[in-house]
């Protein structure tokens, strides 16, 4: 192509696609393509100024900003807001920064003051629809749009993607309220929202033909889930046997910037929903994330918390809720009784772990990724935790 101003979203979308072609190249220095690479990408930058300038962001945002910059996990700025639990609520939106909160994170971390006096309240009843990863979503094809379309008119195709669900500002302001996250890392909020959605409105196509009643479900239904595991297509018959309990399950790829392993969710008809990421493809991760999902779906899913969102490698330690559900899902796997006594807890030999798999009747990676995780050393057992093995199951999703 002849480089040129641009002009329109089309245009835009034509350099863009040139750029990729020209990098695919690698063009040495000095070339006629290394030039019209630079011109492209000048010509790329000052249309993107122009169309998409960047906003002032909001006292979250340069938080988690600061966060990923100096690598600070969520406990690391208790010193500066006041507890684990408000930590979260700041991040979560749900609390507004306070003024000694505003002078210790400018002080300390070096987030111009401007920026976090901003007013907090509104994040909770207006939405920046431009700070959806719009073009994450176009590109996954869950929204019918081009990256430029969607750079161009956020607002347009956010409240498309999110009508399915009801009115789309009452939907994050409630999401806001109900959401129970445990997480190591700032995640971005929007993203977060953005996978909830994708998640909601794929249950959607499920059908079901089974109520769900909890009142029926117990220890037993955990154990018998975990021992699908030891099945050839045991992922798949989890799927089917949660369908016959009339709790969906939704596997569904993390949106960068989310650190997902999972969630448990309520529909608006109130039908359990779990969904798994399988970031991590092993079987090992596959079964806990599930079984932990189910802990919450049992005795956590209610009216103040309709969805437990997890990075499930973060602490839990002063977390109620995700610490019981560590603590009854890992019980349901391998009790610790028989773990205590088991000689894959004193050998850590592949011997041991699968005489005890078959024991308990569940696959060998749910043993081997136990001894992995207590004794903190993931060098070993590697071959038995069932790695490239878990996303294989689900070929109808694309995986990238």
């Amino acid at each position: 192509m002849n480089p040129r101003v641009i002009k329109t979203p089309e245009q835009h979308e034509a350099a863009l696609a040139e750029v990729a072609r020209l990098v695919a190249l690698s063009p040495s220095p000095n070339s006629r393509e290394s030039e019209e690479l630079e011109l492209l990408a000048t010509l790329i930058e000052m249309y993107e100024k122009e169309s998409f300038p960047i906003e002032r962001p909001t006292p979250v945002e340069a938080i988690q900003f600061r966060m990923e910059e100096q690598d600070l996990r969520q406990r690391d700025l208790i010193p500066y807001i006041g507890s684990k639990s408000k930590v979260s609520e700041v991040l979560s939106g749900k609390r507004p920064l306070t003024l000694s909160m505003i002078r210790s994170l400018s002080t300390n971390l070096g987030i111009p003051s401007d920026v976090l006096l901003q007013a907090t309240s509104e994040q909770h009843t207006s939405v920046d629809w431009s700070r959806l990863p719009l073009s994450e979503m176009a590109r996954r094809g869950w929204i019918s749009a081009t990256v430029s379309q969607v750079r161009a008119q956020p607002e347009k195709f956010a409240r498309e993607f999110l009508a399915p669900l009801g009115e789309p500002a009452g939907l994050v302001a409630h999401y806001r309220r109900s959401t129970h996250r445990r997480s190591g890392r700032a995640p971005n909020p929007y993203s977060v929202l953005a996978w909830t959605a994708r998640i909601l409105i794929r249950a959607r196509e499920v059908e079901v033909a089974s109520d769900f009643d909890r009142a029926s479900l117990d220890r037993s239904f955990l154990v018998a889930t975990a021992r699908l595991s030891s099945s050839e297509d045991g992922p798949l018959q989890a799927r089917n046997y949660l369908e016959q309990h009339g709790i969906i399950l939704v596997i569904e790829p993390h949106l960068q910037r989310t650190y997902l392993d999972g969630a448990a969710l309520l529909s608006d008809e109130g039908r359990p929903i779990v969904a798994l990421t399988l970031r991590h493809d092993r079987l090992d991760n596959f079964w806990f994330s599930l079984l932990h999902e189910l802990v919450h779906v049992l005795l956590h899913l209610n009216a103040e918390y309709s969805v437990f969102i997890d990075d499930l490698e973060a602490d839990a330690l002063d977390d109620r809720l995700e610490s019981e559900a560590d603590r009854i899902a890992g019980e349901a796997l391998i009790p610790r009784a028989v773990w205590m006594r088991s000689s894959a807890h004193l050998e850590r030999t592949p011997e041991a772990v699968r005489d005890l798999a078959t024991r308990l009747r569940i696959h060998p990676s749910i043993v081997a990724g136990r001894i992995r995780r207590e004794s903190n050393n993931f060098n070993i057992l590697s071959q038995l935790v069932g790695t490239g093995e878990a996303r294989a199951f689900f070929t109808d999703i694309e995986w990238g």
